[in-house]
């Protein structure tokens, strides 16, 4: 059987321009799915089915124990992995954005040291937080967060976030600050000072009682006293270990924000706050000059 013409002309494609076309269609194609997620940003509603799905599938304790230590593993210990392979991933930049002098960093078994201790503090937080959940059920009594399928409004978000952040700091501030007084110093906050340059792990290398009361505490507390929403109280648990391990990894990427507790940690007697410079400014302990460690005496450098 003869074949019409016209058929011809229009199936058949010239084998360059075939190519052309089976390379660029697939590509196409990911620009439009790309595109399209884009262009959605998750949006809210989606969100929240997913969130009523997980609320109406597990217990409160599954998810306030589990989302907890899945936010930790992925806000602290991917920011270490990545701060802390650095010098191996790419020395010279390692080098020259490093805080310290390079004969000051912490040794491998340090490092190897801070990692247990930290996965030990961990193990403790966790399993407090789950015995204090399960008496609460035990007993009757509701979550301290909020644990409703409905997601808070953006304006209930973003102020719980700023109360938990000032009161957080406000906290640390004055915790910290007592565990520097002669009586603590010695035998609880000396732990966490071994690291006179510090690394992103030592964030929470720290005596057992320092990590609940001063690092656990400041950051649980400000929300479970609002009774804020579980995913807000997520949102600002990530924000902080990012910021705690970016400020203990040495490194000075953001400006000041590593450096001053990095000089806390070689001197000692300065910059106690946290995230803020409030407390440490109404208290005049923020650093004016660069001295030398307290325990080595010396003249005061004016800082730049």
């Amino acid at each position: 059987m003869k074949a019409d013409p016209a058929h011809w002309r229009h199936t058949l494609v010239p084998p360059r321009a075939y190519q052309v076309r089976n390379i660029c269609y697939p590509v196409g194609q990911a620009r439009v799915i790309i595109g399209s997620v884009l262009s959605r940003s998750f949006p809210m509603e989606s969100l929240e089915h997913s969130w009523k799905s997980i609320v109406g599938r597990y217990t409160p304790l599954q998810i306030e124990v589990v989302g907890t230590a899945i936010v930790q593993l992925l806000t602290f210990y991917l920011p270490c992995v990545i701060y802390m392979s650095l010098p191996l991933l790419a020395p010279e930049f390692s080098m020259r954005h490093k805080l310290q002098k390079q004969e000051k960093q912490p040794t491998a078994a340090q490092i190897k040291d801070a990692f247990l201790v930290v996965m030990r503090n961990q193990t403790i937080a966790l399993v407090l937080q789950f015995l204090s959940i399960y008496n609460e059920r035990r007993r009757g009594y509701p979550s301290v967060f909020d644990l409703s399928p409905q997601l808070p409004t953006l304006t209930i978000f973003l102020r719980d976030i700023f109360i938990m952040l000032v009161v957080r700091e406000m906290l640390f501030y004055y915790i910290h600050r007592l565990f520097h007084t002669k009586r603590l110093y010695p035998y609880i906050h000396k732990i966490h000072h071994r690291f006179t340059a510090p690394c992103a792990l030592a964030a929470q290398y720290a005596h057992p009682f320092e990590h609940i009361v001063c690092n656990v505490a400041p950051i649980f507390l400000p929300g479970a006293l609002m009774k804020s929403h579980v995913l807000t109280f997520w949102v600002f648990l990530a924000a902080m270990l990012i910021e705690t391990s970016t400020v203990h990894s040495g490194y000075d990427f953001w400006p000041h924000l590593a450096e001053k507790h990095d000089r806390h940690h070689e001197v000692f007697m300065w910059n106690y706050g946290a995230s803020l410079d409030w407390f440490d400014w109404l208290h005049g302990t923020k650093e004016k000059t660069k001295a030398k460690n307290t325990t080595t005496g010396g003249k005061q450098i004016k800082k730049d």
